[in-house]
């Protein structure tokens, strides 16, 4: 009689389950909680920041007052 195909499956499927073992597969979402969002609003508030720099700006006037003429 032949073996089962099941059973050399299921050798070879636990031969290979230290290759997905957590500590070996991709962890940086994980390693770093938060990152997204932080990373989301530090741009929220870079594009904030120049919308109000534009916005509020002191307007440059095309006279300019010169402290040495008399």
């Amino acid at each position: 009689m032949a073996k089962q195909l099941g059973t050399t499956g299921e050798f070879f499927r636990r031969r290979d389950a230290w290759r997905k073992h957590p500590l070996l597969t991709n962890q940086w979402r994980h390693a770093t909680p938060g990152l997204g969002i932080a990373l989301v609003a530090f741009g929220i508030y870079l594009v904030g920041e120049t919308a109000y720099d534009k916005i509020y700006a002191p307007k440059s006037h095309s006279h300019s007052t010169s402290s040495d003429s008399p």
